[in-house]
């Protein structure tokens, strides 16, 4: 039984309109992996669907990327081999079009698990990945608008001030995509991010730290979506794995993850995808939106929302 899922971020998509053409970016990511995924490879699969999603300026990831505070993007993205447990991982990379690619080079090429900032930009330059500027002018705008609204509230004691600007604004909390598949002999987990919208420079969420925000072990595989540093104080991704193998399926896995999420810091935080080793599917939100879509065997179609 082989099965892939994607997801397209955790948050409020508060313009409806931009519902359906969320909808068909997860749709047509999840079908790039599920191409690859037939050809027998949960590794492709798991790149191919990540990088569809980070070349869709719609999502927060790659191409279409928020803004640091100052006004430039900062990457994140990781990958990890359930099988083997190799993982690769970059953060605060910048000038590339694919940060997933890159940390999946980092996985393949190096005895590393994690290259940041500058250095991961020139290990990408130095296997050939080109100078790419992921920002886009719908970004832009946003970011000016946002920046505005932080600087009449004060600057000082900055993450805070940034939280209410977040309930105000919930929907730059739509950010992180990523994908779980499982091949029939390996579960592999990718997720990639362009972080929080006037996040501090320098600042790292959960995408890029193994069992934080992206995890994979020989039961299941799960990537994370939502405040980054929720997932890293839970070890969420690894938790949910975990979940797994005390018995759960990846649909009650998933449940139990949030759960636990909305207990200790509260609703509207978090979302997260699940696959495990018996080819089930789970997703859980606690956030009014979480964009996904999953295919397995005996589907002809993927099944997709928000």
């Amino acid at each position: 039984m082989v099965a892939i899922i994607v997801h397209g971020g955790a948050g409020t998509i508060r313009k409806e309109e931009r519902i359906p053409k969320v909808i068909e970016g997860v749709r047509e990511a999840v079908l790039a992996g599920w191409r690859e995924l037939k050809r027998g490879s949960a590794l492709d699969a798991v790149e191919e669907a990540v990088k569809a999603l980070e070349d869709n300026p719609l999502f927060n990831a790659g191409t279409g990327s928020v803004l640091t505070l100052d006004g430039k993007v900062e990457m994140d993205a990781a990958i990890m081999r359930g099988k083997t447990l190799e993982a690769g991982a970059v953060a605060g990379i910048w000038g590339v079009k694919n940060p997933i690619s890159v940390a999946r080079k980092v996985m393949e090429k190096t005895d590393h698990v994690l290259l940041i900032g500058e250095g991961a930009v020139k290990f990408a330059r130095l296997l050939g990945f080109e100078e790419y500027d992921p920002r886009t002018e719908e970004r832009l705008k946003q970011w000016e608008e946002l920046r505005k609204k932080l600087v009449e509230k004060g600057e000082t004691r900055h993450w805070k001030k940034l939280n209410e600007l977040i309930k105000e604004y919930p929907e730059v909390l739509r950010s992180t995509v990523g994908a779980v598949a499982f091949d029939g002999e390996e579960v592999v987990a990718g997720t990639s991010t362009g972080g929080v919208f006037l996040k501090m420079f320098g600042r790292v969420g959960d995408t890029p730290i193994i069992g934080g925000g992206t995890y994979a072990n020989e039961v299941a595989g799960a990537s994370c979506t939502g405040l980054g540093e929720v997932a890293i104080k839970l070890a969420l991704a690894k938790s949910a794995t975990d979940f797994v193998r005390l018995g759960m399926d990846a649909g009650a896995a998933s449940e139990a993850a949030i759960s636990l999420a909305t207990r200790y810091f509260g609703p509207d935080t978090m979302g997260i995808i699940m696959v495990d080793s018996r080819g089930n599917v789970g997703f859980a939100k606690n956030t009014k939106h979480m964009s996904y879509a999953f295919m397995k065997d005996g589907m002809n179609e993927p099944e997709a929302g928000v």
